[in-house]
């Protein structure tokens, strides 16, 4: 059996249908945990010694071990309420068979619905009475606030008149499912007191604030009043305005589906409202009302009377693995920051002068490393781009590979390496400057509202990266050519870098920049354009990216830029490198586009285009996706753009609590629970409640 239910002890009765059905295990949300590391984490925390065995009290389950209401004046009923859950005998102690059953549990795709039977389930006989659904919400903070009349329609159809129909587990999902839209519809009628279908907007927020806070997200609930106050019904609201609100936030999955079918996986990309209507008439679950109710929100969003799935995301109710139990989880981190840069809060001139020393260092780290990777394809086009085919017997490479192997049969294999020093030197302030560049002049066009970039920005940003690398780097480019070629003659003394730097002198080292220009100007504006367009493209549905895609993305990029700036690489080395006897000399980059085409012909320039693509694809793969990688695993919010493709708000595996004890189905034990509150609105009172108080 793949749920691996163990029968408990014959003091146990058999499980009820919550906990059998088979075809409902196959699916595990997490995987099992082990049962000799299960039951050492049980003996940790069990203090009852009974009858030779040991077992977990309520309060050793709920607060030592799971870490709910691990606070002064905690309320101990509710401790008790949450501890019954595991207790299947209802003995007031949990077994570590009852405890293993319950990890089984946690690993069923259905576990929050099952966690919400068993905690109707009072007695444990397997269904819920009608006795047992009143005492638990009569003691919701919700009730106390909104009493629910139990003498309803609503009641009667599930329990029948007498209230002597018992419910089972399959249509007690469907109860509690539909009992908080009853309970939202007494509340209406409660505030409807002249019976006219419509009640006060302040009555509207405070049923919204008080019995859908778990649709609520910090943006509706900092502009709810807003809309509220601003929509053409004035200051009441209809019956089908309270309904289609509701109905809105309880379908914004539907909406993401909907966006993502029209956009992809852009995430900032436009949907009018026109397009997205003509979509949603496809789904019986949308109506006018409703999408007209999104673009009401939408506003305060944005000013173009559209709407992108990141907006969606921001209005839809938390559907990430956080917990309030947990509150510095990695999704609510990144949630938190999104909230704050789209108020515009936390910017100030010193943030941005430590993001780009941030940048700056993280750049620079990747780009060794991705330098380093692909060096060798590098001195190998070089090489290549420097034959000269206009004297007899200077050919000394019939193509790429016998270039590599000729340089480590004469210069060992180190020799790929020559020049490797200053590259290094140089790569720190070449991508630092491209990426903070790219970055920069994005930022600028950005939308400040909704994040979207147009087409024609982005190329500006790549070619701007592109023009302020030359002015670091040519000087770099130029040591690193001559280096490389250096080791083509034989008879030639060792030549260092410093050597190059003397025999040049400061404005030698800038020979060849307007082929530089030439080169990494149309490279950076096709590379980062080709990335961004890809990377989302690359995305999954949630728009992450994980780092095969991020990979992927940035290695197809270079080959474009790469083997389309090739004639320009071309006019540049031979601008940078020293001619021998014999060869050809130019005075700048028209002088050499026209002896090169004359000399050599048109496919000249096409020299050393596979290298470079073959150096420059993989090159820029590892140094973007470690760029990347290390911008997750050193995440700091300085309160600018976030990396698009970075969230992590639906990542349970990422998300989760790191409580070591936590195996297993208890991974999600806290977030578990916490869907109690979030996906049923069952929330219980947390403190003690003081005599004479009604409330918790």
């Amino acid at each position: 059996d793949i749920f691996n239910i163990r029968r408990l002890s014959s003091r146990m009765p058999l499980f009820s249908a919550a906990h059998v059905h088979c075809e409902s295990a196959k699916k595990f949300s997490t995987k099992r945990a082990d049962r000799e590391n299960l039951e050492y984490v049980f003996q940790k925390f069990a203090s009852v010694h009974k009858s030779g065995s040991l077992y977990m009290t309520y309060p050793d389950f709920v607060q030592k071990f799971l870490g709910l209401y691990c606070f002064e004046n905690a309320n101990e009923d509710t401790v008790k309420q949450l501890g019954t859950i595991a207790d299947y005998d209802k003995d007031g102690l949990i077994s570590f068979e009852e405890f293993e059953t319950f990890e089984g549990l946690l690993s069923l795709p259905d576990h929050a619905y099952r966690i919400a039977f068993d905690l109707f389930d009072v007695n444990g006989n397997g269904y819920v009475s009608f006795s047992e659904f009143k005492s638990v919400i009569t003691v919701t903070t919700l009730h106390r606030q909104y009493p629910f009349n139990f003498d309803c329609d609503f009641i009667d159809l599930h329990f029948g008149k007498a209230r002597d129909q018992i419910v089972s587990y399959e249509e007690f999902t469907q109860l509690i499912h539909d009992f908080h839209e009853e309970h939202a519809l007494q509340a209406f009628q409660r505030s409807d007191k002249r019976n006219e279908g419509k009640i006060r907007a302040m009555d509207f927020v405070n049923i919204m604030v008080q019995l859908k806070s778990n649709l609520l997200t910090p943006f509706l609930r900092d502009h709810l009043m807003q809309v509220v106050f601003g929509a053409e019904h004035g200051s009441h609201i209809s019956f089908s305005y309270f309904n289609a609100f509701i109905s809105l936030l309880n379908n914004m999955e539907l909406l993401k589906k909907l966006i993502q079918a029209r956009t992809g996986n852009d995430v900032h990309a436009p949907v009018t409202r026109e397009e997205l209507t003509n979509d949603a008439m496809s789904y019986n679950q949308l109506t006018p009302l409703e999408v007209d109710i999104l673009f009401q929100l939408a506003k305060f969003l944005r000013e173009d009377d559209c709407i992108s799935y990141y907006d969606v995301k921001r209005m839809a109710p938390f559907d990430e693995y956080t917990s309030k139990y947990a509150p510095d989880t990695a999704a609510r981190r990144v949630q938190d920051a999104v909230e704050t840069r789209a108020e515009g809060r936390g910017r100030t001139f010193l943030l941005s002068i430590l993001e780009q020393v941030y940048r700056f260092s993280l750049g620079a780290i990747a780009g060794a490393i991705g330098a380093t990777a692909v060096y060798p394809i590098d001195l190998v086009k070089t090489r290549m781009q420097n034959q000269r085919t206009s004297t007899v017997g200077e050919v000394l490479y019939r193509n790429s590979w016998d270039c590599f192997k000729k340089v480590i049969r004469f210069e060992g294999v180190f020799g790929l390496y020559r020049g490797l020093v200053p590259q290094l030197v140089g790569v720190a302030p070449e991508k630092a400057i491209k990426l903070t560049m790219n970055d920069l002049v994005k930022d600028q066009f950005r939308d400040k509202k909704t994040g979207f970039i147009p087409l024609w920005a982005e190329i500006l940003a790549g070619g701007c990266a592109g023009g302020s690398q030359v002015i670091f780097t040519n000087p770099l480019e130029i040591v690193k050519i001559r280096l490389q070629v250096a080791g083509e003659i034989a008879t030639a003394q060792r030549v260092s870098a410093l050597h190059v730097i003397r025999d040049l002198g400061f404005f030698g080292l800038y020979k060849g920049a307007k082929a530089c220009f030439l080169r990494d100007i149309p490279f950076s504006a096709i590379y980062f354009t080709a990335y961004n367009h890809l990377k989302m493209r690359f995305a999954d549905s949630e728009g992450y990216n994980n780092p095969g895609s991020l990979l992927l993305a940035a290695t197809l990029s270079g080959a474009p830029a790469a083997g389309l700036t090739t004639p320009a690489d071309v006019i540049k080395t031979r601008l940078q490198v020293v001619a021998r006897s014999g060869q050809t000399t130019y005075t700048g980059v028209f002088d050499a586009f026209g002896k090169i085409l004359r000399e050599e012909g048109p496919r000249a320039f096409w020299k050393g285009s596979m290298a470079r693509v073959f150096r420059s694809s993989p090159q820029f793969g590892v140094t973007l996706l470690t760029y990347e990688m290390l911008q997750r695993a050193f995440y700091i919010d300085f309160g600018g753009s976030k990396p698009s493709g970075s969230n992590i708000l639906k990542r349970p595996e990422e998300a989760m609590p790191t409580n070591p004890d936590h195996i297993g189905g208890y991974k999600i034990a806290t977030l578990s629970f916490d869907e109690l509150e979030s996906r049923f609105g069952l929330c219980l009172p947390k403190y003690k409640i003081a005599a004479g108080s009604g409330s918790g």
